[in-house]
C-alpha cells in the first residue's frame, strides 16, 4: 500500500498527476462532492443555528468505504481538490466523511496540473481553510432556504412543479425586462447620407448630420446639384490600440461564444478537460493576474517567435471586488505550443486561450488615424471621412477582441486617398438612405454573462449552471428568428438627377438569442410583486459581497443567514395568505357569435386560451397555444383558430387525418397514431397531400428501424436505436446483452431478458471476459 493517498475531484485529473508522482503515492478521484444537504425537506436546522444535515449521496457509499480504507493505510493523505470554494469544501466533506486527523492529512492547491506545480505543491502544503468553506456552507444554505420556501408558493400560486432560486430567477428577470424593452420600443427613421468622392482614389464619405424627413433629405441633394465639393481639412495623428487583458471566465465564455459558437456550459466543459490534461491554468477565475514566471515565459515566446519589437510586458489588475489577485487569469502551461494535439473543439479553445494570453503581452498596435473634412460653401453641411491604417500591427498580428452586437466595430485599414486642404473632389454619386434605430439586442449565453458580471449577480463557477437551469427548467429559450421583410426610401443623386425609389431589407433576423417563456415571465411578474428583494439586483449582488466577506473571515456566516431569513420566511407566509392566484391572463376580446370572453393564461399544463367564465353554468372552451405562440402577443383572430382544432383533415386509407396542437407541438392523428408536423408548418393550414406525406415519411422510418416482430405478442419488437439495436414491449425498452445476434433471438430469449436483466447483461460480461 502507497505511503501517500492523494485525493482530486475528477477522475482526468487523477490520471494526469499520477504520472507526476512516484510510487509511493497513490492518486484517487471523488468523482466530486460525496456529500450534500440531504435530499429530503429542508436538510437544516433553523432552530439551531441553521445547522446543515448533510448526508453521503447514494452513488458515493461504495466509493466513500474505499477511501476510508486507503485513508486508514497510509500515512499521509493529501487533499488536492481545486482551489476555489467549492473545491475547498469538497475537501473539508472529504475529511469530514473519512475521519481523517490533522497530523495525517495536509491540504494542496495548484493553478495548473504540470509536474513543477504538482511538486510545488507537494513541498508548500496547507491546512483546509475553513472561511473558504464557510462561504460555500453560507451560499448552499441560503439557496437551499430560497428554493425550499419559495418554489411551494409557486406551486400554488402560479403552475404545480415549478422553482425558483436566488440566482437563476434575477437572470430570467433580466431576460423578460430586455424583452419589454423591445416590445415597448418605438422605431424611428432617420435618413443617412453618403457620397462617393475621387482624387485618384475612390473613397467613400458621410454627411455630418442625419435629416428626419424624406422631404428634408431630398432638399438636402437638390443643394447639391451642380457643386464641386472640396478638402475643408485634414487632420491626421497617431494613435495606439492595446491588447485585451488575459481571460477570466466570463470574457472566456463570452469570446469563445462569439468566435467558436459555443455555448456557456460548452466552454466550460472543455476548459475542464484542458485543465485536467495541463494544457491550461485554472478554468474557473474572475483574476485578469499573471504569475511573474508566467509573464516571463511569455516574453521567451514572444521572442522567439516574433522578435523583440512584438514584446511589451505588462501586469494587469482586476477592477472588480471581490476578486482574487492570488488566483491568475486563465492562460496556457506552455507557452512554447501555440496548438496541441486534442479533439477539435479542445484544440481550438486553446487556440483561443493561448493567443489571448500572447497578445496580451505583446506591443500595441501603432495606428495613424485621419480626419477628412469635406464641404461646399453654399450647402449647409459638410462630410466627414474617417480612416484608420495600421503602421506597426503589435498584438494585432496575433489576435483582436470580436465584438458583441451591441457595440460598433472598428473599421482597420481603411485606405485614403493623399489629399490636402483645398484639393476639388470628384463627386461620383450622393445618395439619401432611410435608416431605422433598432431596439436592444437580445442576450445571448455570453452578453448574460458580461450583464451578470456587470451586475455582481453570481460568480464565475455560477455562470454555467445559471444558463442551464433556466432553460432546463422553461423559463427562457434560444430562438431563432427568420426576420420581416421591411421597405425603405432609398434617393440617388448621380450625373445632377435625383432618382428615388423603395429597397427591401431583412429586419429582425436572430440566432440563438435568450427570450423569456410565457411561464418565465409570469413567473418573474409574481416574484418581483411580493418577494422585491429577493429579486432586486442590488441586493443580489450585496449578497455576493457578504460571502467574499464571509471567505476572508470578516463574518460569521450564520449570522448573515439570520439577518436574510427571518424576513424572508415572514414574506413567504404572508404571500400564501393574502396574495391572488397568478396566471398572466390577458384579454383578448369576445367571441364574435357568443359574446363570451375570450383570455390568454397560463393553465395547469401551460399556456392556453379560454372561452367563457369559469363562474358561470356552462363550462369554459379550452385550448393549448402553439409552441411559437405566446399569451402576451396572441391575437383574438390566432385564438379563434386555435378553437378549430382539432381540425379534420380528410380521409386517407379509409380513416379520418386530424390536425390538433397538444403539449409537445402540432400533429396529425391517423388509425391510432401520432405524426409530428414540422416547425413553421401550421395545423391550420396544412393540406391533405402534405398530411399523407408526412404521415408515410414517418412510416417509412419506422419500417427502416424495425428488425423483427413476433406472432406470440404484436407488442414486442427488436429495433434499431440511436445506440444500436434494443427490444421494446409495449412502452418499455431493453437493453440486449453485449454480442447479441439480433436476428436470431427467439420470443423466449426475448422474454428472459425482460424478466432478468440484470442476470443476462451479467452473463454477457462475463463470456466477454473468458474471451479474452
Amino acid at each position: 500500500m502507497s505511503k501517500n493517498l492523494v485525493i482530486v475531484e475528477s477522475p482526468a485529473k487523477a490520471k494526469t498527476i499520477e504520472n507526476y508522482l512516484g510510487k509511493d503515492f497513490t492518486v484517487k478521484s471523488s468523482y466530486g462532492h460525496i456529500r450534500d444537504l440531504a435530499s429530503k425537506g429542508l436538510a437544516i436546522d433553523i432552530e439551531n443555528n441553521f445547522s446543515p444535515d448533510y448526508e453521503i449521496s447514494a452513488d458515493k457509499k461504495a466509493l466513500v468505504s474505499e477511501l476510508k480504507k486507503l485513508a486508514k493505510s497510509a500515512e499521509m493523505v493529501w487533499l488536492a481538490t481545486d482551489e476555489d470554494r467549492e473545491g475547498e469544501a469538497i475537501s473539508w466533506h472529504l475529511y469530514e466523511t473519512l475521519g481523517l486527523k490533522p497530523e495525517n492529512t495536509k491540504r494542496i492547491t495548484f493553478n495548473e496540473i504540470t509536474k513543477d506545480a504538482i511538486q510545488r505543491a507537494i513541498q508548500n502544503p496547507r491546512n483546509i481553510n475553513i472561511e473558504l468553506v464557510n462561504a460555500q456552507q453560507a451560499r448552499r444554505v441560503l439557496d437551499r432556504l430560497v428554493g425550499f420556501e419559495l418554489s411551494p408558493v409557486l406551486w400554488k400560486k402560479v403552475k404545480p412543479s415549478l422553482s425558483a432560486g436566488r440566482v437563476q430567477s434575477v437572470a430570467v428577470r433580466l431576460i423578460v425586462e430586455r424583452e419589454r424593452e423591445i416590445q415597448n420600443f418605438k422605431v424611428t427613421s432617420s435618413y443617412k447620407v453618403q457620397a462617393e468622392f475621387s482624387k485618384g482614389t475612390r473613397f467613400k464619405s458621410e454627411l455630418s448630420k442625419n435629416f428626419d424627413s424624406k422631404d428634408d433629405a431630398v432638399k438636402f441633394l437638390e443643394s447639391c446639384k451642380h457643386k464641386t465639393f472640396i478638402v475643408e481639412d485634414v487632420q491626421t495623428k497617431p494613435a495606439t490600440k492595446s491588447p485585451a487583458a488575459p481571460f477570466t471566465t466570463s470574457t472566456l465564455q463570452q469570446e469563445a461564444s462569439l468566435k467558436l459558437g459555443f455555448s456557456v456550459t460548452r466552454t466550460m466543459q472543455v476548459a475542464q478537460n484542458l485543465y485536467e490534461s495541463g494544457h491550461i491554468t485554472y478554468m474557473r477565475t474572475d483574476s485578469v493576474n499573471l504569475s511573474d514566471e508566467a509573464i516571463n515565459k511569455s516574453r521567451q515566446a514572444i521572442l522567439t517567435q516574433f522578435g523583440e519589437q512584438y514584446s511589451q510586458v505588462r501586469k494587469y489588475k482586476t477592477n472588480k471586488a471581490g476578486a482574487q489577485e492570488a488566483h491568475e487569469a486563465i492562460r496556457p502551461t506552455n507557452f512554447m505550443a501555440p496548438a496541441i494535439d486534442a479533439s477539435r473543439d479542445e484544440a481550438r479553445l486553446y487556440e483561443l486561450i493561448w493567443k489571448r494570453t500572447m497578445a496580451s503581452q505583446m506591443a500595441d498596435a501603432q495606428l495613424e488615424r485621419t480626419v477628412i473634412k469635406i464641404s461646399n460653401k453654399e450647402v449647409t453641411e459638410h462630410f466627414i471621412t474617417r480612416g484608420e491604417i495600421i503602421k506597426f500591427d503589435g498584438f494585432m498580428k496575433l489576435y483582436l477582441e470580436s465584438k458583441h452586437d451591441d457595440e460598433e466595430d472598428e473599421e482597420l485599414g481603411s485606405i485614403l486617398p493623399n489629399v490636402k486642404v483645398g484639393d476639388a473632389l470628384n463627386t461620383h454619386f450622393i445618395s439619401a438612405t432611410q435608416r431605422f434605430s433598432r431596439p436592444p439586442s437580445r442576450y445571448v449565453e455570453a452578453t448574460l454573462v458580461k450583464k451578470l458580471e456587470e451586475s455582481g449577480i453570481g460568480r464565475p463557477s455560477t455562470y454555467a449552471p445559471t444558463i442551464s437551469t433556466i432553460q432546463k427548467r422553461g423559463y427562457a429559450e434560444k430562438l431563432d428568428r427568420d426576420g420581416e421583410k421591411r421597405n425603405y426610401d432609398y434617393i440617388l443623386l448621380e450625373n445632377n438627377e435625383i432618382k428615388a425609389s423603395v429597397k427591401t431589407e431583412n429586419t429582425g433576423a436572430e440566432k440563438n438569442k435568450l427570450s423569456p417563456t410565457d411561464i418565465g415571465i409570469v413567473v418573474t411578474d409574481f416574484l418581483v410583486e411580493h418577494f422585491g428583494n429577493i429579486m432586486d439586483y442590488n441586493f443580489t449582488a450585496e449578497v455576493e459581497k457578504e460571502f467574499d466577506d464571509i471567505a476572508q473571515g470578516m463574518m460569521e456566516w450564520t449570522e448573515m443567514i439570520h439577518k436574510f431569513y427571518a424576513p424572508f420566511h415572514d414574506n413567504v407566509e404572508n404571500t400564501l395568505e393574502t396574495s391572488d392566484r397568478a396566471s398572466g391572463e390577458r384579454f383578448l376580446g369576445n367571441h364574435p357569435q357568443t359574446g363570451k370572453p375570450i383570455i390568454a393564461r397560463i393553465g395547469r399544463f401551460g399556456p392556453m386560451v379560454q372561452i367563457g367564465d369559469p363562474n358561470a353554468e356552462e363550462k369554459p372552451q379550452f385550448a393549448s397555444l402553439s409552441p411559437n405562440q405566446s399569451i402576451t402577443s396572441i391575437t383574438l383572430e390566432q385564438a379563434l383558430d386555435l378553437f378549430r382544432l382539432p381540425r379534420t383533415i380528410g380521409e386517407f386509407e379509409g380513416k379520418d387525418i386530424k390536425a390538433n396542437v397538444g403539449r409537445f407541438g402540432p400533429y396529425l392523428q391517423h388509425a391510432g397514431g401520432f405524426t409530428s408536423i414540422p416547425k413553421g408548418e401550421d395545423p391550420i393550414t396544412i393540406s391533405l397531400d402534405r398530411a399523407i406525406e408526412l404521415i408515410q415519411e414517418k412510416r417509412s422510418a419506422e419500417a427502416a428501424k424495425l428488425i423483427k416482430t413476433f406472432d406470440e405478442n404484436p407488442d414486442m419488437q427488436l429495433l434499431n436505436g440511436r445506440y444500436g439495436p434494443y427490444l421494446k414491449l409495449g412502452k418499455d425498452n431493453y437493453k440486449l446483452p453485449k454480442n447479441t445476434e439480433v436476428n436470431s433471438l427467439t420470443y423466449e430469449d426475448c422474454l428472459a431478458i425482460i424478466q432478468n436483466p440484470a442476470a443476462q447483461s451479467k452473463k454477457s460480461k462475463s463470456k466477454s471476459t473468458s474471451k479474452k
